[in-house]
């Protein structure tokens, strides 16, 4: 059994420096933001997404020191493909010690159309089955390395409320984001015994490539409701990865992080 020690000063409690970090949908918005935080924060970096042919490293930032930063092809709906991207990734790093499921979609498709059934399965698909599918193959290696590490699931406030659900159809992701909160929890106490600390953090109104389908004055009536009056970034949901793979997150697990500027407050 492995327990993660308290930190006995603040000298370094924050720091993700040479720990080896794998972002899914690294390469845009939310998922950009995370793996910035994390190069920026001289962490070794590992990018999954669609097609790494688009991605520039350069996009993660300038970062202090020199480290280890690359991208992958991965649909992590297709089981073969992660099993593929996780053969690269151990290649580079040989092990890992933060795994962040960041990759996902959403829909507009109304779920008793005509295709709503075809887009429930694409959701649920990515969403949900695609997280399992990447934890299946690199939360073992995670765990066996005998010196903890973190797995962080990047949610949704809306895995706990239904907003605007006349207006804008999303069943299948408000959905497969409550699985996804309930798979943090169970996924911590499985992982426990190894010292593998495992959160979700549930995003609000953030930018993003999912708030483009939001007319603006949608995007007005929530900065209006908001208690911080305004959308997150991207790069802040990567700090607070960064908080929780650091040794200042230690005794954090099990946890859904709201990171929603108050949303959930008042509504």
């Amino acid at each position: 059994m492995i327990k993660l020690p308290p930190i006995e000063s603040m000298a370094d409690a924050f720091s993700v420096r040479g720990k080896n970090v794998v972002v899914t949908g690294g390469n845009r918005g939310i998922g950009l933001g995370i793996s910035r935080a994390f190069a920026q924060s001289g962490a070794n970096v590992a990018v999954l997404c669609r097609d790494a042919s688009k991605f520039d490293i350069a996009s993660l930032g300038e970062a202090a020191d020199a480290q280890k930063l690359a991208v992958f092809s991965c649909d992590i709906s297709d089981h073969a493909s992660v099993v593929a991207a996780a053969a690269q990734v151990f290649a580079l790093f040989g092990t890992i010690d933060v795994l962040v499921n960041n990759a996902g979609v959403a829909t507009t498709t109304a779920l008793l159309s005509e295709h709503g059934l075809d887009e429930w399965h694409r959701v649920i698909n990515t969403n949900l089955h695609g997280t399992a599918n990447v934890v299946h193959e690199f939360a073992p290696n995670i765990r066996d390395s005998g010196r903890g590490g973190s797995i962080i699931n990047i949610t949704s406030i809306g895995a706990q409320r239904v907003s605007n659900a006349r207006d804008h159809e999303n069943a299948p992701y408000h959905v497969s984001k409550a699985g996804l909160d309930i798979f943090t929890r169970y996924l911590a106490v499985v992982l426990g015994d190894y010292g593998v600390r495992v959160n979700a953090i549930a995003p609000g109104p953030t930018h993003s490539d999912l708030d483009k389908d939001l007319p603006p004055s949608a995007m007005a009536k929530i900065e209006s409701d908001m208690p911080a009056h305004r959308f997150g970034e991207p790069l802040e949901i990567g700090a607070l990865c960064v908080y929780l793979a650091s040794p200042a997150g230690n005794q954090v697990t099990g946890q859904i992080i709201a990171h929603d500027g108050g949303m959930l407050s008042v509504t």
